[in-house]
């Protein structure tokens, strides 16, 4: 399966790597280590060629001789070759870019000079550019799910490995120099060979929250300022500096990171609490250092310059503060007024930074705060930028002051937005519990739905709703008041944009919104007083199964016709946000149905929204993998429905995507720009009338979800699935991968299809490479769908070349396809309880699997898979020749471990298992 290379750099900078890795495992594994790896490597590589069960045999007798500490060691070395070739691919797509940079070329579509010029070529006029912009909001959300298997130290040497590789192609090097970089390189890879990639115990939440800290502090917080930047430049050089649109920071960002409670025991409100405080400290400190190298460059002297009369007023007013608070001389930086105003700048922020730090030590006394807001801090920063345009200096107003203007109003004090997360049962137990407790109050959960609806109206308009003593309510009931109560807290301490949105989780009806809403009038996050309606805190409802997704109209129609709800949402910002579930939504139904599903969704709900008069945000909650909505982000925002992205796209960003996304600054600069000008591109419905989509093309695509639907639930409710699912899959070991805080299921000890959740179910089938919840049934829908008429294959590939929301469907599926190996799946069939119905449904499997790379390559008129991605393609292929023994080996350890009725004897299988589902996840570059 060897492929021409045709990006010899790249082959290069791996080969140069593969070498280094060569080199530290002869001088500091195991003698045995590197040849190990060699002869499986080779001998895996010559079965690619053509299958030979006698060289297969030989070499699963190899692994099989093997120690569990030399199984470790091979393992570890094949985990950080992958990890060497994902940072040589991430350095040179970002050399390459620099390159056409550079070369003054038309840049890569996606990028904000291309989607610029597309439009003024379409005839968008500057003044409605700038009318678009204004409406733009790209928020980005941080989640914790268990899928992330690097640990952050482990990412720190791969960025000192990228700077280094970076060096030797874009600096000239003498020969001595070109020897000491590479001497840098080999010394990472040995710290690197040296260094645990497994975590000894397993995360807390606030290691979690810290690993979401690690992203803004060593890349978002020298990215974004530069993507505002690039933005800029593009549209000047487009529409000419006279009529540019300006641009208004338009990023957010949120997190999940201590506020996903959902199945998490392990997420309180302490929990919550200290997440917010963290991520202002956090924002504080850099601010800080920020501030600090302001004051150090901005030396202006007043006799050489004249302030502007609006920053010396602020200077005068200023002067008790200089003189009383500050203790300063009056005449320290007397005749440098943009290093007077900034250091009280600099001390107003630590005032503020000492009294977040006194909270995270659960001080007794708190200092005072130096800023009320992050406004207060804004206005004392556009004071100084404009006083220097005022004399001349725009120059030193554009470059580090404005990006720390910039970084203000994107992350102001709160850095990140946190949405809380919780399953709607929770709140129906808490709400049954208050009204039970209440003298002659009726039984809550005998009520029907419409009863519930009036009782909890009846409960939200009463002044005085319930008498409530937390000593007498169960702890669950409590620990759901207190949520309440701390998000008023958080609000209150850090600003009102340090809590997000309130997820509801399995969101089946409109009283699942409103017992939420009660909870918060509760805490006095909502309700009435005398001047009228207020409410603090938005919710937002999760759709997530193939029914609750048929059903989102009936639930939103039932919320914004209900007067207390809507009088609610007014008061609030008249903004309604809807999450839709892509994971669970696949697992229950199946990629085609979910798609479909999903899409449908959000016409109804943006429909509705529209008609209501409501602006109405999705919020996509998307995973990395394809199975559970992944893919690439600029093609995701342009395969949503049409005139449904009103200039606002909110997604969640799991796992691993966010070591790959944002973990080097240069290419989170590029994802932040692919994702910002699909928004862009999306979101012309705003200034011109989209086109709508064909009628006849969506009566297809609801015939192809059905017919796959019924595939996908006739494979998942086959008897002895799931047992082969648990068997012939490593997800027992995924459940003790220190990896994530989360339970792998929603109930302990219950293994059904419903309990366990998306993230597992995923990367389960990935480790044993069937990859099946992103692709089963699509094969069986087309073939059922065109049968023998070929004007239906006509018809089917008129879709795949107009429609966005078909090809990228097709895309993800190629790609998905591409990742399993029917020969590897097979090898698992060892470990099954029931061979003879494990190998009947494998072979199941293995026939869809061929029927839908078929009916895949007929619909997208290619010979091979992933034809137009050829960099992928070849990003895959490579990985392939280190996957196949991993995967071998993988098999062999589960034997082992489960095989061993001793625990001592179990245990020493262990760790070299955890490693093998380590490194599968960095080789397929997808985890859950």
């Amino acid at each position: 399966m060897n492929e021409t290379v045709d990006d010899p750099v790249l082959e290069h900078d791996i080969e140069l790597f593969t070498r280094l890795l060569g080199d530290v495992l002869r001088e500091h594994s195991r003698k045995r280590v590197l040849v190990v790896v060699e002869r499986l490597r080779e001998g895996f590589m010559q079965l690619r060629e053509g299958e030979d069960e006698t060289l297969r045999a030989r070499l699963r007798a190899r692994i099989e001789g093997l120690d569990p500490q030399t199984l470790a060691e091979v393992i570890r070395a094949f985990a950080i070759y992958f990890g060497l070739v994902n940072t040589a691919e991430e350095l040179n797509a970002h050399l390459q870019r620099m390159a056409r940079v550079s070369s003054g070329e038309r840049l890569w579509r996606g990028s904000f000079d291309d989607t610029v010029r597309r439009l003024a070529a379409d005839g968008v006029a500057p003044a409605p550019f700038q009318s678009l912009l204004e409406h733009l909001v790209y928020l980005p959300v941080f989640t914790a799910h268990p899928t992330e298997a690097r640990r952050r130290t482990i990412a720190e040497i791969f960025r000192r490995i990228f700077l280094a590789g970076q060096d030797l192609h874009r600096h000239r090097l003498n020969d001595e120099e070109r020897e000491d970089k590479l001497a840098e390189i080999r010394a990472q890879i040995q710290i690197l060979w040296k260094t645990d990639e497994v975590r000894v115990h397993k995360p807390q939440v606030t290691d979690e929250v810290r690993q979401g800290l690690y992203f803004f502090r060593e890349s978002l917080f020298g990215a974004v300022p530069e993507v505002y930047r690039i933005l800029e430049k593009a549209v000047r050089r487009v529409h000419g500096a006279a009529t540019a649109a300006a641009v208004p920071s338009l990023m957010r960002f949120g997190s999940w990171i201590g506020g996903d409670r959902d199945g998490n025991p392990f997420v309180c409100p302490e929990t919550t609490e200290l997440a917010v405080r963290m991520h202002a400290e956090l924002a504080l400190e850099h601010y800080l250092e920020r501030v600090g190298r302001l004051q150090r460059m901005l030396s202006h002297s007043s006799a050489l310059c004249e302030p502007a009369p609006a920053f010396l007023d602020s200077l005068d007013a200023d002067e008790d503060y200089w003189v009383e608070t500050m203790g300063q001389s009056l005449r320290r930086f007397l005749n440098e007024p943009y290093r007077r105003k900034l250091a009280m700048v600099a001390h107003r922020l630590e005032a503020n930074l000492a009294r977040v730090r006194a909270r995270l030590a659960e001080a007794e006394t708190l200092p005072a705060a130096g800023y009320c807001d992050a406004r207060a801090f804004l206005v004392d920063l556009r004071l100084i930028r404009d006083s220097l345009i005022h004399h001349g200096d725009a120059s030193a107003a554009a470059g580090p002051l404005h990006d720390l203007i910039r970084l203000v109003e994107t992350f102001g004090f709160h850095l990140v937005q946190l949405d809380l997360r919780q399953e709607s049962s929770r709140h129906t137990e808490a709400v049954a519990e208050l009204f039970a407790r209440q003298p002659g109050a009726p039984y809550y959960l005998a009520f029907d739905e419409s009863q519930r609806l009036l009782a909890l109206v009846e409960a939200i308009v009463h002044p005085q709703p319930f008498v409530i003593d937390k000593a007498t309510l169960g702890a669950a009931t409590r620990e759901t008041l207190e949520t309440f109560e701390t998000i008023a807290r958080a609000r209150a301490e850090v600003g009102e944009q340090a809590i997000g949105q309130y997820v509801i989780s399995m969101t089946h009806e409109a009283s699942h919104v409103l017992e939420v809403m009660l909870l918060a009038r509760l805490a006095g996050l909502a309700g009435r007083d005398r001047q009228g309606w207020f409410c603090t805190l938005q919710i937002a409802p999760l759709f997530e199964t193939i029914d609750d997704l048929a059903r989102i109209d009936a639930v939103m129609g039932r919320l914004f016709t209900d007067p207390t709800y809507r009088a609610l949402l007014r008061a609030s910002g008249d903004q309604q946000e809807v999450m839709l579930g892509y994971s669970d939504s696949c697992k229950d139904g199946g990629i085609l149905a979910s798609g479909w599903r999903l899409y449908e969704a959000q016409r109804k709900v943006i429909a509705l929204a529209d008609e209501h008069g409501v602006a109405c945000r999705l919020f996509h909650g998307r995973g990395g993998t394809v199975g559970r909505g992944g893919g690439p982000t600029h093609e995701a925002i342009l395969a949503q429905p049409a005139d449904t992205v009103h200039g606002q796209i909110k997604f969640t960003e799991q796992g691993e995507v966010l070591s790959y996304r944002y973990a080097n600054p240069e290419t989170a600069r590029y994802e932040l720009t692919m994702g910002i000008s699909g928004l862009i591109k999306a979101s012309r419905c705003l200034i011109e009338s989209a086109a709508p989509e064909r009628a006849e093309d969506l009566e297809v695509m609801a015939e192809l979800a059905a017919h796959g639907e019924a595939a996908y639930r006739a494979l998942v409710g086959t008897e002895g699935l799931l047992d082969y699912f648990y068997a012939c899959t490593p997800v027992d070991g995924i459940a003790l991968l220190n990896i994530g805080s989360r339970p792998a299921h929603r109930s302990r000890g219950d293994r059904s299809l419903s309990s366990i959740r998306a993230i597992p179910w995923v990367f389960g089938w990935g480790q044993a490479r069937l990859t099946l919840p992103g692709w089963f049934g699509i094969g069986t829908a087309l073939a059922r769908y065109r049968g023998d008429d070929p004007e239906r294959l006509v018809r089917l590939r008129r879709m795949y070349g107009e429609w966005p929301f078909f090809r990228v469907l097709l895309s993800n599926t190629q790609m998905s396809l591409f990742k399993a190996e029917m020969a590897i799946a097979r090898e698992y069939l060892r470990l099954a309880d029931d061979p003879p119905r494990a190998a009947a449904l494998l072979a199941h499997i293995e026939a869809e699997y061929r029927l839908t790379l078929s009916e895949v390559l007929a619909v997208t008129e290619t010979d091979r898979l992933l034809a137009d991605q050829p960099a992928l393609r070849r990003s895959l292929l490579r990985r392939n020749r280190y996957l196949d023994p991993l995967n071998h080996i993988q098999v062999v350890l589960l034997e082992r471990y489960r095989g061993e009725p001793e625990a001592e004897q179990r245990e020493q299988w262990l760790d070299p298992l955890l490693r093998s589902i380590n490194a599968i996840a960095a080789g397929m570059r997808n985890t859950g």
